[in-house]
């Protein structure tokens, strides 16, 4: 394997059959995974905690009015299982040949051109890592508050901070023992929360709710993008997490993993913020608990509860991934690049994020971004399963002065027009985009003289 350009991170320069070695934390780099450490189990408490969005009270408040309880159910529903299928198909790379997601991208996008997914993955996760982490610390603010009389978010907030970014260096180690432990408390929380809403407004929304005509047409699967699209940016790089995950798990199996590891909270946490902004007309998910919960020590629990779930979302789902498109784009080390990252968040205003009238702006959000996530995805799949035939040239991917070097304008190209066609009809957005990019990437592909290196 050609690994002589110097600006190669000193982990790319491993052999892909390199002897695998004891894995330290704080060692994960972007060369093939060597050391599998989650079998089923933890893969799907891993899957489980991360996916503890509190974004998905949101999605729920901002599609009251257009579906009646059941279209919601159905919309987490299918959206959980269209994430579930996603993941398996991108992740297969990555769970067959250990490369994280940067490494996956070269192939189609080419060294310098894997950039541009790099940094599309990596936006979106800095600004929820900034949003959750603002809803953890008013978590702990309220209970501090509360008991203490000691209100000061901005503290908290800080070194609420401050606590994930030390938790982040530790890889992948920590974040199965985080991911482990942490799950069973979540789902306890959430149950309990989705109960204690039932039994407040159970009376007041069964009218509203359960009777209302709603939709099924476009708004209904738009809905179902929302929640999914909450996501989107999990499917892009599925292969960081998948390359941790231990052989002998197949297609269907993971699929199943997936999608039953997104669902319970998914479908609690957007269930309970559709009912409580339709009965009090708050979107605040701190406010949605306040008003769920009249028992003090309880909510002071479920609050305690909720910030560990932003610890586990964040350092599994907003950590991960623009800390490899650091060390790709940068070549910095991984501690090095966590630490960037949870700085990054602090600028990401999230105090304005959680206001009131900002569950439109989050939709948008949702809806822009998956805009540019569905065409790279699109993109990534042709180019696995379509032009290589499911299999990868490790040595090529590691090398950046061989056929991969530089950048593979088809995949440019069909980013383009994806996104086009997705900003086109926005509402459904990320569905809409993969069509127009798989199509147009597979002809260039095939018949674009400027991308035959790239077919070799």
């Amino acid at each position: 394997m050609a690994t002589t350009d110097q600006t190669l991170t000193a982990e790319d320069r491993h052999a892909p059959g390199a002897s695998p070695g004891t894995k330290a934390p704080g060692e994960e780099s972007l060369a093939p995974q060597q050391i599998r450490i989650m079998g089923r189990t933890s893969y799907f408490l891993a899957w489980f905690g991360g996916c503890v969005s509190i974004g998905t009270f949101a999605m729920g408040s901002s599609v009251v009015g257009t579906l009646n309880l059941l279209q919601a159910t159905l919309a987490i529903a299918i959206g959980c299982f269209v994430i579930g299928l996603a993941l398996m198909i991108n992740g297969a790379a990555g769970y067959k040949y250990g490369i994280p997601f940067m490494v996956q991208a070269r192939s189609a996008f080419g060294f310098t051109g894997t950039r541009l997914p790099g940094l599309v993955r990596a936006v979106p996760a800095i600004v929820w890592y900034g949003f959750q982490s603002w809803i953890g610390a008013g978590a702990l603010n309220m209970v501090s508050a509360t008991l203490f009389g000691f209100d000061n978010l901005v503290f908290y907030f800080i070194t609420f901070q401050l606590l994930q970014i030390m938790l982040s260096v530790l890889g992948f180690q920590g974040i199965k023992w985080l991911e482990n432990i942490g799950s069973g408390f979540i789902l306890a929380s959430l149950v309990y929360m989705f109960y204690a809403t039932i039994v407040r407004y159970g009376d007041a929304l069964s009218a509203s709710l359960v009777t209302m005509e709603g939709s099924w047409g476009l708004p209904f699967w738009g809905a179902t993008m929302l929640f999914m699209g909450i996501y989107a940016t999990m499917m892009l790089n599925v292969s960081d997490y998948s390359r941790e995950h231990r052989p002998g798990t197949g297609p269907g199996l993971l699929t199943t993993i997936y999608s039953f590891s997104i669902l319970p909270a998914t479908l609690l946490m957007g269930l309970i913020g559709y009912m409580v902004s339709e009965a009090t007309g708050v979107a605040d998910p701190i406010q949605v608990f306040a008003n769920a919960v009249d028992n003090t020590p309880l909510l002071m629990t479920t609050l305690l509860f909720i910030a560990s779930a932003q610890v586990t979302t964040n350092v599994l789902n907003n950590v991960v991934p623009p800390t490899y498109a650091l060390m790709d784009i940068f070549k910095l080390g991984y501690r090095p690049a966590t630490v960037i990252v949870g700085f990054l968040a602090f600028a990401t205003f999230p105090w304005e994020l959680v206001k009131d009238d900002s569950a439109a702006g989050l939709q948008l959000f949702v809806q822009t971004y998956s805009a540019f996530l569905g065409p790279i995805f699109a993109v990534l799949v042709v180019d696995y399963y379509l032009i290589r035939r499911r299999t990868l040239d490790l040595d090529k991917l590691y090398d950046s002065e061989g056929p991969y070097r530089g950048v593979n304008y088809a995949a440019l190209v069909a980013t383009a027009v994806g996104a086009v066609a997705a900003l086109t009809f926005s509402q459904v957005s990320w569905y809409a985009s993969l069509i127009p990019a798989g199509l147009t990437y597979y002809l260039l592909m095939r018949h674009w003289s400027a991308c035959a290196r790239f077919r070799s």
